[in-house]
């Protein structure tokens, strides 16, 4: 009885000795940032309702994720783990979620000690809703076992708009979501090849010297007199004849996409610019009228049916909607599944491979180009690294949005997820003063974990 009665004791010992600890924690870290208040002189009014926010979150947290923990030793005739023991099972359980916070608080340090005047009492602000919105994402997720990334795209895009909202003027304003819509729309059209061509476990990092080829050589076809619809066209069936030689010799030499459809895109581009520069010394870039309605197409002043939309937005929205049901709902769409998925099953069941795989490059070829002349219209000028920054975005928006480069999970409603989140990203980042090669850091830091998680799953070729 006395061994019971000391076990009993033990245990209460401990859970009050983390509560302790737990409100120790949580006084130094709403201290701190009082302490960085008044040094950055905000309003009294706010420092104080901040630091009780602070305060009253970091209690939740330890009491939602250390206080589970010391439930053990409670039961009849056992000795509960010492406190070393406790912090290891916390510690191994939110790894995840630790590494995030950490990574976060990394670049927000980093940033400080290299920009100029970011250090100051709104970014620590940010900072620490950021910090909470990724702590309540993480528990809320658990209840989406079917679409958790999914939801976390979602949570994360709304945290990022809400963000810039509260501390960036103009954020929400209307000419600043047209805006994020306009380029949302370019990059998510560029990420319509990639997209099926992951799903089947393939990569296109062609898609970038298609982008720019097509839109030089699109200039130089109506330089050269062709009608501006006619030109269109055969920059079209060009992007579709490089997607089947992509998926021709992918296919062949299983495997090697990656490099083969690089060296493809290099000599595409090479092409293009040893055409186009022929009596010309500006190779790369090609000087003319863009047609007005190509222009309307892709302007941020551009008109959709006498409304003061760009065009390219709806075009987007059209592809999103048909890719996202056809996806689902039609036999294509379930056989390309089922290749990425699994393609010994698939053979089984007389799915052609080498016809789907083809298929899913030429895909991407074709749309490829059509964003190479939508930005034509964007830009009014051919230049043959137009497409460059598409190379990491496509990827990026892929992999973010949750569809595994493994094949056979995702689609493009994740994709769609995933650009958005980037592109508003992208705009907090440069409202926050941050200029292109911190935005290229802090995406590479994003997709680094999410492709590290994918290449956990066992390969494609692996399953049977």
């Amino acid at each position: 009885m006395s061994s019971e009665g000391g076990t009993t004791r033990s245990a209460a010992a401990r859970i009050s000795s983390l509560q302790w600890v737990g409100l120790i924690v949580a006084i130094l870290i709403a201290g701190l940032g009082f302490i960085l208040g008044l040094v950055q002189q905000v309003v009294l009014q706010q420092l104080i309702f901040f630091t009780a926010a602070t305060f009253a979150l970091v209690i939740w947290t330890w009491n939602a994720y250390v206080a589970p923990h010391a439930k053990f030793g409670r039961e009849e005739g056992t000795q509960g783990p010492g406190g070393l023991a406790l912090f290891k099972a916390f510690v191994y359980r939110l790894r995840k979620l630790i590494a995030s916070l950490l990574v976060i608080l990394a670049i927000f340090l980093i940033a400080s000690a290299t920009v100029p005047g970011f250090f100051n009492a709104l970014n620590i602000i940010t900072f620490l809703i950021l910090c909470a919105l990724l702590v309540f994402t993480v528990q809320v997720s658990q209840m989406f076992v079917d679409n958790r990334s999914a939801f976390i795209g979602l949570m994360v895009l709304l945290t990022m708009f809400t963000v810039g909202s509260i501390f960036i003027e103009g954020f929400s304003s209307g000419a600043n979501i047209k805006s994020m819509l306009l380029f949302a729309s370019f990059l998510g059209l560029a990420c319509v090849g990639q997209t099926l061509v992951a799903l089947l476990g393939g990569l296109d990092l062609s898609i970038p010297f298609v982008i720019g080829a097509s839109n030089v050589f699109l200039l130089y076809l109506i330089g050269l007199g062709f009608y501006p619809w006619l030109a269109v066209i055969i920059v079209l069936l060009l992007g579709s004849l490089i997607g089947w030689i992509n998926g021709i010799l992918s296919f062949r030499l299983q495997g090697q996409a990656l490099i083969l459809t690089l060296g493809v895109g290099f000599a595409v581009s090479g092409l293009t610019q040893i055409v186009t520069s022929i009596g010309s010394a500006f190779a790369g870039n090609v000087f003319g009228v863009v047609p007005d309605w190509l222009k309307n197409l892709a302007a941020m002043n551009g008109v959709t049916f006498g409304i003061s939309v760009p065009p390219v937005i709806l075009i987007w929205a059209v592809v999103a909607i048909v890719l996202i049901y056809g996806m689902r709902n039609t036999v294509y769409g379930r056989f390309l599944y089922a290749l990425g998925g699994n393609r010994t099953s698939a053979s089984r069941l007389s799915i052609s491979e080498r016809r789907y795989w083809v298929g899913a490059y030429m895909v991407s070829g074709t749309v490829s180009a059509l964003t190479g002349v939508l930005l034509l219209g964007w830009s009014g000028g051919g230049f043959i690294g137009v497409g460059q920054p598409y190379l990491f975005m496509t990827l990026a928006a892929v992999v973010m949005g949750g569809t595994s480069l493994l094949g056979g999970q995702g689609g493009y409603g994740f994709t769609v997820i995933g650009v958005l989140v980037l592109q508003v990203l992208t705009s907090f980042l440069v409202g926050m003063g941050l200029k292109f090669e911190w935005q290229q850091f802090i995406f590479g830091l994003l997709i680094v974990p999410m492709v590290a998680l994918y290449a956990r799953s066992p390969h494609i070729r692996t399953q049977i």
